[in-house]
């Protein structure tokens, strides 16, 4: 749209028509910035740094608009589909969408490496999470399952692994809540709804986490037969090929199961495990760190495919 209104501003003739609106809407805009006393015809003497009327107006005009926010770049990017493979509305929860199916343009760059885009948040930040898993390691060494504690995962990945970030990765990242309440094994597996509502029950601020399990299975486009862990486990040669989550290894979730003491969920090739005993978390199993990025980052190119992905302005 920016791009847009460019154009038309470059048109001559229509600087000709807008030269009688300097004094209003533009003026007015001006002087919101800029005492009226410094406003010249040498905008330079205004801290522009144009020196003539056209890039006066284009500076005006970019300095009027309002911040344009990422997740607002990718909506507009990508249609909102109700079916197959793409960026869904969220059903559960208002103001975010999701991108479900195996093949989704949900690729950005981050940290120099790959990352997917889970979810445009409803203050247009966006959630992603790691292509490639950064090792293996226990989720709590004293099987603790409480990641507020912190768990010994919850501190190696907000210590350890993001102080190894790049600068330019730090600077892009934001803080915020993530769900890390307790699912009932018996009860909530069989409803989605359940599974939400359990884990927003208990908030956690920080920088880094991991996928909860209802982002996992809400990442699958064949919500009839994979949107609940039975579902999913009793259809996993289908739901396997219907996430863009499915990984060859097993991966924690940030979500434990309330009616087992100890036991986290994570997943291997799309099935979905959950124990039985309190030995769980003191098994190491592999780490694809989630993280948010600010919603006033912008983004310089890609289109969010495989080939293409989103890049990041510094």
């Amino acid at each position: 749209m920016k791009h847009k209104i460019q154009k038309i501003l470059k048109n001559r003739i229509f600087i000709f028509v807008l030269g009688g609106l300097l004094f209003s809407t533009v003026s007015v805009c001006a002087v919101t910035y800029f005492d009226s006393k410094n406003v010249t015809y040498n905008n330079k003497e205004s801290g522009l740094s144009s020196t003539n009327v056209q890039g006066a107006i284009d500076e005006l005009y970019s300095m009027c608009l309002p911040q344009i926010l990422i997740g607002d770049i990718i909506l507009e990017n990508e249609s909102i589909i109700t079916s197959g493979e793409g960026l869904y509305v969220d059903a559960y929860e208002g103001g975010r969408y999701f991108f479900k199916g195996k093949n989704v343009n949900n690729y950005i760059t981050f940290n120099n490496e790959t990352w997917r885009i889970v979810s445009i948040e409803p203050d247009k930040s966006i959630k992603i999470m790691k292509d490639a898993s950064i090792g293996k390691q226990v989720w709590d060494t004293s099987e603790s399952s409480d990641w507020a504690r912190p768990a010994d995962l919850n501190t190696y990945l907000n210590e350890t692994y993001y102080n190894g970030l790049t600068n330019t990765a730090q600077n892009q990242t934001v803080s915020k809540k993530y769900s890390i309440g307790g699912v009932h094994g018996s009860n909530d597996i069989n409803n989605l709804s359940n599974i939400i509502n359990s884990e927003n029950a208990s908030k956690w601020s920080g920088k880094v986490a991991l996928i909860t399990l209802s982002e996992y299975l809400r990442s699958n486009s064949n919500q009839n037969n994979c949107n609940t862990v039975i579902l999913n486990n009793d259809n996993h040669s289908i739901c396997q090929n219907t996430t863009w989550m499915t990984h060859n290894n097993d991966m924690w979730t940030l979500t434990f199961r309330l009616d087992y003491k100890n036991s986290v969920f994570y997943l291997y090739n799309g099935y979905i495990y959950y124990g039985n005993t309190d030995i769980f978390v003191s098994t190491p199993h592999e780490i694809y760190p989630v993280l948010y990025i600010k919603p006033e980052i912008q983004i310089t190119g890609g289109d969010g495919s495989q080939n293409n992905p989103y890049t990041l302005s510094e």
